[in-house]
């Protein structure tokens, strides 16, 4: 979408789009290039002195599987790979402290990313060039808030057993 780009250019495109909701390694931006090369789905021209950096661009046929790719459904359940929620799985092994401050420390970032999510709403959603890419952002806005009302509700729970109260 941003037209011919080095792997170090991707790296930094993908940091600020969708590495918010599909991370993956960065030695990916540079190995996957040149296996979508092989396959003719990506072209390469390499600077011939200087850092000999490489620029990919995309094919017709790697712009035909994309679109192929991309029209074919979606079977798959989304993967969610949250460190909190696997910690607060074995709940019952840790110390009710460290559940209560897993809960405020998550209601902490959630609120960071949310606002985060708010500024590039605010900074780009009137922007007709990327306007079909902001339903994402949507999402990802809505998923950050369905996780702030759980950490709140469980920051309130676990306040509600340490005063004894229910």
């Amino acid at each position: 979408m941003r037209g011919p780009s080095t792997s170090y250019d991707l790296k930094r495109a993908i940091g600020h789009s969708v590495g918010y909701f599909w991370h993956f390694p960065h030695a990916q931006l540079y190995s996957e290039p040149k296996r979508l090369e092989q396959l003719g789905l990506l072209r390469v021209s390499e600077e011939g002195t200087g850092r000999r950096r490489k620029t990919f661009t995309i094919t017709d046929e790697g712009l035909r599987v994309l679109r192929a790719w991309l029209a074919e459904p979606t079977h798959q359940h989304f993967e969610l790979r949250d460190i909190a929620e696997i910690k607060l799985f074995f709940n019952e092994l840790a110390d009710p402290e460290d559940i209560a401050r897993l809960a405020h420390d998550q209601v902490k970032q959630h609120e960071e990313r949310i606002a985060e999510y708010e500024g590039m709403k605010q900074r780009f959603g009137s922007n007709p060039e990327i306007a079909s890419r902001m339903v994402t952002l949507e999402l990802g806005l809505e998923m950050e808030y369905a996780a702030l009302r759980f950490w709140r509700s469980l920051v309130e729970q676990t306040e509600h057993e340490r005063s004894g109260t229910s």
